[in-house]
């Protein structure tokens, strides 16, 4: 019998997890899943702090690409990151919890579109990233 699209999402979810090892070495956890979307929360620690004693962008951006790589990896079809920008609006801190909510805007063939919004705790939207996909053969289930 074929799985429902959340057992799907589910399903690749936890193929896909048992295997990031980058993701889980950051303190991100997977929070959500579902078909075409996906959310990821990581603390701020001080080994994530740069210079400027606030959240290091590239660690913001990993936050926001590894819930963009959940989300078009739900369907049981291997994708991977065709490019990716990221808009910086505030900091994130040291202490602060940020969550990483992506959403599928567009899929066309291969090709698929996501909106990534990072906020801290209190709500404040802090980064804002539109990621693009392309999948490959493969699949993450049988």
């Amino acid at each position: 019998m074929k799985p429902s699209a959340q057992e799907c999402a589910e399903r690749s979810a936890r193929a896909m997890w048992a295997g990031d090892d980058a993701s889980r070495w950051f303190g991100m956890t997977l929070e959500k899943i579902a078909p075409g979307r996906a959310v990821l929360a990581m603390k701020v620690e001080r080994h994530h702090t740069n210079g400027h004693d606030i959240c290091h962008g590239g660690v913001i951006f990993s936050l926001a690409d590894s819930a963009f790589a959940f989300a078009c990896n739900s369907y049981n079809r291997m994708a991977v990151a065709q490019h990716n920008t990221i808009s910086f609006i505030a900091p994130g801190s040291l202490g602060d919890v940020l969550t990483a909510t992506a959403r599928e805007v567009s899929v066309k063939g291969r090709s698929g579109i996501y909106d990534v919004q990072v906020t801290r705790g209190d709500g404040e939207v802090i980064a804002e990233m539109r990621g693009c996909s392309r999948t490959i053969p493969g699949t993450h289930f049988e």
